[in-house]
């Protein structure tokens, strides 16, 4: 192999390490803040908890908060692509896509307890952090434009009396309190029974455009 084919391959190879890495340190601070919480992950925590050493923490991220940081960015980059991946396998019809959208918010791969504990986390200390502010906010506002928009096209077709704006927010909180619910294992939430109680929601809010029976049948992936 020519010398600069082979340079170009250890190149490669150290850039796929060196992500390989910076991946097995963030998903072992997602388990650490859904094991300990935010105030009680340490540096240490993660390193153990990658089984790695302590140095290599330190050489891919220098401090805590920037660990931290590169964790919620993970975590919010993954929500976005995960709801934008299903809104482009939905029609164009405005109520299957909101019907996608809503499903995909209780699918195993973002919603588990593991991930849920973490995104608590964070949101607990938001409120003190721009940084955090910022990186949920971005993710907030594009999917809240969405579902304002989905809400603006429902009610043009089957003159709804509501407020798109409002509507949004309300089906937003609905979710989002479901995630809190399922975190803390209120009244033995599951899933699937949060998935239910959102299409409960739709049902009730869109009546022209989902009936409970169709909507009970479903269940997330």
């Amino acid at each position: 192999m020519p010398k600069e084919a082979t340079q170009e391959t250890e190149k490669r190879g150290r850039k796929a390490s060196k992500e390989t890495r910076r991946q097995q340190l963030i998903e072992a601070t997602i388990d650490s803040l859904a094991k300990r919480g935010y105030s009680e992950t340490t540096m240490a925590d993660v390193a153990d908890g990658a089984g790695l050493s302590r140095g290599i923490v330190n050489f891919h991220f220098e401090s805590k908060e920037k660990l931290l940081v590169a964790t919620l960015q993970y975590m919010a980059d993954e929500y976005a692509a995960h709801w934008r991946a299903t809104r482009e396998k939905a029609s164009d019809d405005p109520a299957r896509q909101l019907q996608m959208l809503v499903a995909a918010d209780f699918d195993r791969s973002i919603c588990n307890k593991r991930k849920l504990a973490a995104w608590c986390a964070f949101w607990g200390e938001a409120k003190s952090r721009p940084t955090y502010q910022a990186l949920c906010g971005a993710r907030d506002e594009a999917y809240q434009n969405v579902i304002i928009d989905l809400c603006a096209a429902l009610k043009a077709d089957a003159g709804y009396d509501f407020e798109p704006h409002s509507m949004a927010l309300g089906l937003s909180a609905m979710l989002e309190g479901l995630w809190l619910r399922l975190m803390m294992g209120t009244e033995n939430v599951t899933r699937e029974t949060a998935h239910l109680a959102a299409t409960e929601y739709l049902a009730s809010a869109f009546p022209k455009h989902f009936s409970r029976e169709a909507e009970r049948s479903k269940r997330p992936a």
